[in-house]
């Protein structure tokens, strides 16, 4: 980990300095040129699918039979105010999906997240969310009903009523005075809904022509109050679950399906979401290269290396190392050019006294929204610089599934007081106290960043040869028939410096001693 606690802190407060929320109106403009800053919201829209106006239209189409079939609610739009990141948390683990903003009001201009006026910053916003009509609020957490809605696709009584229900919700669009909603071919009444469906792709020259798909994200698409969904496959193909007939607001939302999540857009969020803009039923489709919109590119970049790194953790022949903790939270930062390994949100505990001493009224924010991996991409360029970030730090978590919080609290730790020390962040040297947890944390994770990325790119590159505690080591044994899956197994809680680390590895290959021995002794 390099340079991180205090940095993280002052990249906060950047945050709240360079994300400033667009102004102006106008229409919201095509997706090759959407804005990613804050939504801009125009006034509010009657809801189609309020129970009231789902039951006017209902009247219109079906007047002799609108006695007999009444809409009864099936969800209901609410909103939430989590007080704080346990409240948050909370929300999630009940599997809604969240938006940060209303979905019945025009939108002025497109963004990737919205702040309530209201809500003071810093504080989390209100998070809007359609649930089941018998959905249990929780317990002391603030929320407001907002209105109660019928949605036919979640009423099992109306796959047999004889009522054409899409037809239904297109004069429901009518009578509320969006009918410039519905999609061209379903004007007249006529074309069928759809499920939208469409590729997210990502380009990566140095790893091929090709495109790729971003893998695993969500794309999540909503007009009003019905939401739809579906995670991308490993081409990068989603389609919808829900079938649509209108016009629809899409976004990526990166919360992998393998569990992880890059966060952080203006406001501390465990995902976060790209906008593609407003398009219709048949779904969209976008590939991503460096020169796309700078946070898309960044996240996808990120997720697919997480993915990735991910996938590697199973070898040949049953082999494996154990993979990043559940549900871990990526920070990233336009602004920061440094990366790390915190664990925060897994328990990692930081001297709070020190902490206190650089950090000031951050330390408080950063204790409510806690991150486990922070990427700094202030100096990257390409996929490449990306993906080195990327594993490198996902080696480090993999790592800390193994030996907890006991080894990495004194890691942290050392970081922040060869801060204090020096007047900049490095990995200190050999001889400083707590030395033998940065050499092998920091010998681990260089190796796997350099055996993965030159899987990938095929460049040769040896990651962080140049320090103190030689990572070259076991990149040297990795040549030689040790590989990460072999080491791995030696990185015991105990194991806290190199020549602990030396030993442990001959323990469990005592056939290869002479080769480790070799590789140690070539560095010290």
């Amino acid at each position: 980990m390099k340079r991180i606690f205090l940095l993280l802190f002052a990249a906060l407060a950047l945050a709240a300095c360079n994300a400033a929320s667009p102004g102006g109106d106008g229409p919201v403009p095509p997706a090759a040129e959407l804005e990613h800053g804050m939504i801009v919201l125009g006034e509010q829209l009657e809801d189609p699918y309020s129970v009231d106006n789902i039951s006017r239209a209902l009247q219109n189409l079906y007047p002799t039979r609108s006695e007999r079939v009444i809409p009864e609610p099936t969800d209901l739009y609410i909103r939430f105010l989590p007080a704080d990141r346990e409240q948050l948390d909370r929300l999630l683990s009940l599997g809604l999906t969240l938006l940060d903003h209303p979905v019945d009001y025009r939108i002025l201009r497109e963004g990737d997240y919205y702040h309530d006026p209201a809500v003071p910053e810093g504080a989390i916003t209100w998070q809007y969310a359609v649930v089941s009509a018998d959905f249990p609020l929780p317990e002391g957490i603030r929320c407001e009903v907002l209105d109660e809605c019928y949605i036919a696709e979640n009423d099992p009584g109306s796959r047999a009523d004889g009522i054409d229900w899409t037809a239904v919700e297109r004069e429901a669009y009518r009578l509320t005075g969006n009918g410039a909603l519905l999609a061209d071919a379903s004007r007249d009444g006529t074309a069928a809904a759809v499920h939208a469906e469409g590729d997210i792709l990502l380009v990566d020259p140095a790893a091929g022509a090709d495109p790729v798909g971003v893998h695993g994200v969500m794309v999540v698409c909503n007009s009003f109050v019905k939401i739809g969904k579906g995670f991308t496959d490993e081409k990068g193909h989603y389609r919808l679950n829900r079938a649509f007939s209108t016009e629809m607001r899409y976004r990526i939302v990166f919360k992998n399906e393998k569990g992880f999540a890059t966060g952080f857009n203006f406001i501390l969020i465990p995902a976060s979401v790209s906008t593609l803009g407003t398009a219709g039923p048949e779904g969209v489709s976008v590939t991503i290269d460096a020169h796309s919109e700078r946070s898309l590119f960044c996240r996808s970049v990120i997720n697919n290396a997480c993915w990735d790194y991910f996938a590697s953790c199973s070898g040949d022949g049953g082999e494996s190392i154990n993979m990043p903790p559940d549900n871990l939270r990526i920070w990233c930062f336009q602004f920061l050019d440094v990366s790390g390994a915190v664990m925060m949100q897994h328990g990692c505990l930081i001297d709070q006294t020190l902490v206190g001493q650089w950090l000031g009224s951050y330390a408080s924010l950063v204790k409510m929204f806690l991150p486990d991996l922070v990427i700094g991409l202030k100096s990257c360029s390409d996929c490449q610089d990306i993906y080195s970030l990327v594993l490198h730090e996902c080696a480090h978590a993999s790592h800390y599934t193994k030996v907890g919080n006991d080894f990495w609290d004194p890691l942290a730790e050392f970081m922040l007081k060869s801060f204090a020390s020096a007047g900049t962040m490095s990995y200190g040297s050999e001889q400083d106290e707590n030395s033998g947890y940065v050499a092998v944390a920091e010998m681990w994770a260089y190796s796997v960043q350099t055996a993965l990325m030159n899987k990938r790119y095929g460049n040769g590159l040896g990651y962080g040869y140049s320090y103190w505690f030689h990572p070259q080591i076991l990149s040297w044994l990795d040549e030689r028939g040790i590989t990460r899956f072999k080491v791995f197994k030696a990185l015991d809680a105990e194991v806290a410096d190199r020549q602990t680390l030396r030993e442990r590895i001959i323990y469990y290959y005592p056939e290869y001693k002479s080769i480790i021995n070799q590789a140690f002794s070539r560095y010290e």
